[in-house]
């Protein structure tokens, strides 16, 4: 049975064929199956899109949209407020001082004139003029507000407009007064002479006319008639009375008297002419501030 029918399937197949060869052949254009297969595909794709997409609501209700737009939040940075300058006013021309160091202030520009008072760091001052060279400022004295006096500017700033500070003139340089250093001094005075037996001595007077006091002496007679000197060195001060006492101090001092005696002489010192050089001393063995005096006279 099998075998009998793809004989059958054989004989449709030539019957097939020649019928197809006598039939006119009509070869379809190639735009034409385009045309046809991109109709298919739109009428396809019409198809879903209709299935797909709800028929148009022909109400004149109007249509609610929900928006699902989330609007960004914005972080503003703050800007820093910028404060308009104020009108100036007489008071907004002030000019003020102040100092690194502490700054002395005088009646005048310059070392030569009186401190008055004084800048400290951390103050401030008004100023009220300057100087020809530029260099001393005429201020209100922090320590005296009632009075004024001039601050040095080495060490200062100034704030405000002190280019337009009027000059004054300084006031006129006092005339430096002196003040003698103290210093040990003493009044010598010649008394006469002394002896015992075949000695003699010169005497004179010496007082201390300054506030040191004297501990030590140097004290020279020479004899103009015979040339002969004596020098006596000690500490201290000694008096010969003759032969009967003999005083001794250890010091002078100030506005004390005190008779001393020279050396001794082998010889009479009477009607001779005497050279007396006497040195006081105010630290012991002739040390420390030491002054000198002479006197001549002639027992």
């Amino acid at each position: 049975m099998f075998r009998y029918t793809r004989i059958q399937l054989f004989l449709v197949l030539l019957i097939v064929t020649s019928l197809a060869c006598e039939l006119p052949v009509n070869i379809p254009d190639s735009n034409a199956i385009s045309t046809a297969a991109a109709q298919t595909v739109i009428a396809e794709l019409t198809q879903s899109v209709t299935q797909a997409v709800p028929q148009e609501n022909t109400s004149t209700a109007t249509p609610t949209f929900t928006s699902t737009f989330e609007a960004p939040t914005i972080t503003l940075t703050p800007t820093e407020t910028v404060t308009p300058s104020p009108i100036p006013t007489a008071t907004s021309f002030v000019t003020l001082i102040s100092v690194s160091v502490p700054t002395n202030c005088r009646i005048g520009p310059g070392r030569v004139y009186p401190r008055q008072g004084a800048l400290l760091v951390g103050e401030t001052a008004e100023v009220f003029g300057r100087d020809p060279t530029n260099q001393y400022w005429y201020i209100r004295n922090p320590d005296k507000p009632n009075d004024y006096c001039w601050v040095w500017g080495e060490y200062a700033t100034l704030t405000g407009p002190f280019a337009f500070l009027p000059i004054f003139t300084p006031p006129p340089t006092p005339t430096p007064t002196f003040t003698p250093t103290p210093a040990p001094s003493f009044d010598l005075k010649a008394t006469g002479m002394d002896s015992c037996g075949s000695t003699w001595w010169a005497e004179v007077e010496v007082k201390n006319t300054s506030s040191f006091v004297f501990k030590s002496m140097e004290y020279k007679v020479l004899d103009t008639v015979t040339d002969v000197e004596k020098t006596l060195l000690v500490n201290g001060f000694t008096n010969k009375d003759g032969c009967s006492a003999t005083t001794i101090k250890d010091s002078l001092a100030p506005n004390d008297s005190f008779v001393i005696s020279s050396a001794l002489f082998d010889a009479t010192l009477q009607n001779h002419k005497l050279r007396v050089d006497v040195t006081l001393c105010t630290e012991l063995n002739q040390k420390g501030v030491c002054v000198s005096k002479r006197v001549n006279f002639t027992p």
